[in-house]
């Protein structure tokens, strides 16, 4: 018997005037994904964790994973956390030619529905449909129409109705896909212009998507999946970057807000909610966002927590003359020597470069750490630290949040059960946010 996608209730529970929603981990990072699950045990809660279309797609991504591979390697995580797995929700983000725009329509489209079949012939419960960049035989000096972006997204709705249909042959119980639809965001990776991402959707603009979009569905025939269309991406003025975030200003997205309401089975999806304060988060989902978007800012966490244990390493083994593991500088060499992933979002000169790379709130480091040089440095690094023993000082100097909690017996004085405490930080601020726990 199909099963109703337990996520329908972020718009049950919204539509009462209930504010929760539930947070989006955008991440294949091991220690990331890990860190989620287990937070979510220890709430009895629940975890939405999404793959980009530039990380995972038919031919392996940037991760080297497919749909089904992301799968797997999830729900293999939750066994060995103990989590049940029917409260892990996998995800698609920006599911269309973005990664085939290169190619013109015909081609490009093609992939694109290559790429959605896999999604969720591999069990992804969530597909944001995202039809809104321009394929090659576009004309670059007009605006794509919105009837044009939401035909090829009901094109490829039509193929996940189709392999769903398909999947239920071989899983009687395949939980039925809920839909994401728009983009008022950037591509994956962020902003790359300090003001990008900043401006509020226009009411009329949303509801022209919406609009277009419900049209566009009925010519697919697609009138019952309408139905299971949950949520329409907007910009409610917010954005990570370079320099942290624009904050949310609830003034100035009152009127965009207010609009939801006249959408009985919608709610609005907030992407680059990364470095909100845990308030302003809470303010969003207050006033209609159910799905907020995180990604950056959980790799920044790691990131932070690898480089803590770096400096605490040094400290350690100072004048020991044991080799230590050069993480950061290991890491620096492979940013170097493969700029792609950086250099169109930082600016400057070369000092102020070197500090982004390591520092910037645009996190870039996150493509960085499964080359090998780096993974194995960071393997290094822990081997190191767990032969020498953290010291409770260092400890205190680098991490004195975990400092506390190892102190108080609650988190093991391991680097990495140190990482993913500094990550869950980061999720703690999320589900404070989002009351995910009153879903079930």
């Amino acid at each position: 018997m199909p099963q109703t996608n337990p996520l329908k209730q972020i718009v049950t529970k919204q539509k009462k005037g209930e504010p929760v929603g539930i947070y989006s981990c955008c991440s294949a990072n091991d220690y990331v994904i890990e860190a989620a699950l287990m937070r979510a045990k220890e709430e009895n809660s629940c975890v939405l964790i999404e793959a980009t279309a530039n990380q995972v797609d038919q031919n392996g991504g940037y991760t080297g994973m497919k749909p089904q591979d992301f799968h797997d390697f999830v729900m293999h995580k939750a066994d060995q956390i103990g989590f049940d797995k029917s409260r892990v929700f996998l995800g698609g983000d920006h599911l269309g030619p973005l990664t085939f725009a290169g190619k013109p329509e015909a081609e490009a489209m093609k992939d694109a529905e290559e790429l959605v079949r896999c999604y969720v012939a591999a069990g992804f419960t969530k597909i944001h449909i995202d039809t809104s960049m321009k394929v090659a035989d576009d004309d670059p000096n007009i605006r794509l129409s919105d009837e044009i972006i939401a035909s090829r997204g009901a094109r490829l709705a039509r193929v996940c109705e189709d392999t769903y249909q398909e999947l239920l042959k071989t899983n009687p119980d395949a939980v039925r896909p809920v839909y994401i639809v728009g983009s008022e965001v950037p591509i994956p990776g962020g902003a790359q212009e300090e003001n990008a991402g900043m401006q509020v959707t226009k009411v009329e603009d949303f509801k022209a998507t919406v609009k277009t979009f419900e049209e566009a569905f009925a010519k697919e025939g697609l009138q019952d999946t309408w139905k299971d269309v949950i949520g329409v991406v907007v910009q409610p003025g917010v954005e990570e970057k370079d320099a942290g975030c624009t904050e949310y200003d609830r003034e100035r997205a009152k009127d965009l807000m207010a609009s939801i309401k006249e959408f009985p089975n919608l709610v609005f999806e907030g992407h680059s909610t990364d470095y909100q304060t845990k308030y302003k988060l809470r303010e969003l989902v207050e006033d209609g966002v159910g799905i907020l978007k995180v990604g950056p800012a959980m790799t920044y966490a790691m990131r932070e927590a690898l480089f803590a244990l770096a400096y605490m390493e040094e400290m350690m083994l100072h004048g020991t003359g044991k080799e230590t593991s050069h993480f950061i500088d290991t890491l620096e060499e492979a940013m170097l020597a493969e700029p792609k992933n950086w250099n169109k979002h930082y600016h400057g000169d070369d000092n102020a470069l070197w500090f982004k790379r390591k520092f910037s709130f645009s996190d870039r480091s996150r493509y960085y750490m499964p080359k090998p040089a780096v993974a194995a440095a960071k393997d290094k690094l822990i081997a190191n630290l767990r032969e020498e023993g953290i010291s409770l000082a260092v400890l205190s100097q680098f991490m004195p949040i975990q400092y506390t909690k190892v102190r108080e017996g609650a988190l093991e004085n391991d680097p990495e059960a140190l990482i993913r405490d500094r990550i869950i930080n980061c999720i703690d601020e999320y589900l404070f946010a989002s009351h995910q726990k009153e879903l079930f």
